[in-house]
């Protein structure tokens, strides 16, 4: 299957690995975990559009995130969404907010810094993050 990343969600992120549908990412910005999961199907731009077996693979792979967030970071909130304002290429953000998180309690999207992890704060958290979604059934890692 061909499938290429938006350069803008590959310039701002990481690739943790692969679910059965969809690419998983660690986004860069220094704000909690942040997971961008991305159907591996080019020209895609919106949920509806996937068929309907798909669409149902996709809720389970989110939801699977939105547990270990919630579980594996004691995340006070999980925000989840699929924006495509300025990446029109469909991915879905999965953001574990904290009450001293920078943009508590408004959305993330225009309320923080923009500062981005260290290179190496990344990296662990990378190698942290694809050993636990690793134990999910159907996630294979990509380092």
């Amino acid at each position: 299957m061909h499938f290429t990343l938006h350069p803008r969600l590959e310039s701002d992120t990481t690739v943790l690995g692969d679910f059965p549908l969809s690419r998983v990412l660690l986004s860069k910005e220094a704000l909690g975990p942040w997971i961008i999961l991305v159907p591996r199907v080019d020209e895609l731009r919106e949920i509806h559009h996937l068929p309907e077996q798909d669409q149902f693979q996709l809720m389970r792979e989110s939801s699977a995130v939105a547990t270990l967030l919630e579980n594996d970071y004691q995340a006070e909130k999980i925000n989840v969404g699929a924006l495509g304002n300025l990446v029109p290429q469909l991915h879905l953000h999965h953001i574990a907010r904290f009450s001293n998180d920078i943009a508590w309690p408004g959305p993330i999207w225009g309320n923080t810094d923009g500062t981005q992890r260290s290179d190496e704060l990344q990296a662990a958290l990378a190698e942290e993050l694809r050993a636990e979604l690793s134990q999910i059934e159907g996630f294979s890692a990509i380092s």
